[in-house]
């Protein structure tokens, strides 16, 4: 089994807006992440840590500025917490072994899909084409990956 963890190496090579983002739980600015037009099959993992998050098939383009996903791949690299920052309250997304920083989930996504909306920053990610999962150790997750068109 796979250990994901907080890799100090990994942290200190992170860009400056990486960091921010994912170690002080900060925001990039909407419409600039390198992620958020994405539509290639694949997997998105913790930028810090490696751990699988998020599956192409559960993305979709909700106008908000930042990649969304209906469900997350792995439930449990998932934590939840509430954020009362910024005057308001809402639900912060973290990885569970990177403690890394991914952005929020809302209620108003597709209905059809569950309903929730993960708002997430594409500076808290790494996406791994489906091409290159099995060698990098996420072959486990094909099943939920379309088939590259």
């Amino acid at each position: 089994m796979t250990r994901y963890t907080k890799n100090p190496d990994v942290i200190s090579a992170l860009s400056a807006e990486e960091f921010y983002v994912t170690q002080q739980s900060g925001t990039e600015r909407p419409g600039t992440g390198k992620l958020l037009y994405n539509k290639e099959p694949g997997i998105y993992v913790d930028i810090v840590s490696g751990e699988p998050l998020f599956a192409s098939a559960d993305k979709y383009e909700s106008g908000c500025g930042w990649p969304s996903f209906t469900k997350p791949i792995e439930p449990a690299h998932i934590q939840e917490l509430v954020d009362r920052s910024l005057g308001m309250v809402r639900t912060e997304v973290r990885s569970t072994h990177g403690d890394s920083h991914l952005g929020h989930v809302f209620p108003d996504g597709p209905t059809d899909r569950g309903g929730l909306r993960y708002c997430i920053n594409s500076a808290s990610l790494r996406f791994i084409h489906r091409d290159d999962m099995e060698a990098e150790g996420y072959g486990a997750y094909l099943d939920q990956v379309e088939d590259a068109a």
